[in-house]
């Protein structure tokens, strides 16, 4: 199977953004247990209740085991009121890819001799 990003935008109900914001948090890390290679959780600023979690895998079986893995099972379970369903994940295929890498400004270093 090839490389990808998978994409599950989720949406949270009434009141529950901060709260679901925080399960997220939790939750989602967990998935390089599961052969994750990168994740991110994104809050819009414009509508603070919608959320997208982007995860890269090398084999979509490794999403599939997280998603139908004990952690996103109790994660479900237990915030179910917490977010808008159906979940509805889409697998992408990456095309091209790219980071800056943003360097470090060395603070306080005196190197007067």
């Amino acid at each position: 199977m090839a490389a990808g990003v998978l994409h599950l935008p989720i949406y949270a109900t009434g009141f529950r953004g901060d709260d679901l914001e925080y399960a997220l948090s939790q939750l989602v890390p967990i998935s390089t247990r599961y052969g994750a290679t990168r994740y991110d959780v994104v809050r819009s600023r414009d509508d603070q209740y919608k959320f997208l979690i982007s995860i890269e895998w090398d084999d979509k079986r490794d999403w599939e085991a997280y998603w139908y893995g004990e952690e996103f099972t109790d994660f479900r379970r237990a915030c179910t009121s917490w977010f808008t369903v159906p979940l509805l994940y889409v697998w992408n295929d990456v095309v091209v890819s790219g980071q800056l890498k943003r360097e470090e400004a060395l603070v306080g270093d005196d190197e007067s001799d």
